[in-house]
């Protein structure tokens, strides 16, 4: 099976591996803080899910909705971040990891809307559909 364009982008591959590291992360702390981890784990899921569900509607202003989504899950994402480490369940280096990851994230995503407007203003987004 080929792989789909939107798995080369690097904010797409980034998201996939802040995924990851939440649920290593919050695994030490999966039966004492039940609800935070799993509205981390769904926040982090939601990210990367909601890019695939967007670029499947195959419109230009889908794929977009869905990326502003996906940056929306994001952003509570590193609002539980912040908690956790001001809390002390996760350590200064895991703090900076992901919210590293997370910046340069969002910066790529807005970098990448910019890039989809562009495209949308000068008639040039390719459907994968014939119409």
């Amino acid at each position: 099976m080929q792989n789909a364009p939107y798995e080369k982008l690097k904010f797409y591959q980034n998201i996939c591996e802040i995924r990851k590291q939440t649920y290593k992360i919050t695994e030490r702390f999966c039966k004492s803080h039940i609800r935070l981890v799993s509205q981390m784990r769904d926040a982090a899921r939601s990210a990367k899910q909601n890019i695939r569900e967007g670029y499947r509607k195959d419109t230009v202003g889908e794929f977009r909705h869905s990326i502003k989504i996906s940056a929306g899950s994001l952003n509570e994402l590193e609002g539980d971040v912040d908690d956790c480490f001001e809390d002390g369940l996760i350590t200064q280096e895991e703090n900076n990891k992901l919210k590293d990851l997370l910046g340069k994230t969002n910066y790529q995503i807005d970098r990448y809307i910019d890039s989809l407007n562009k495209l949308d203003r000068e008639g040039k987004w390719k459907s994968r559909f014939k119409k």
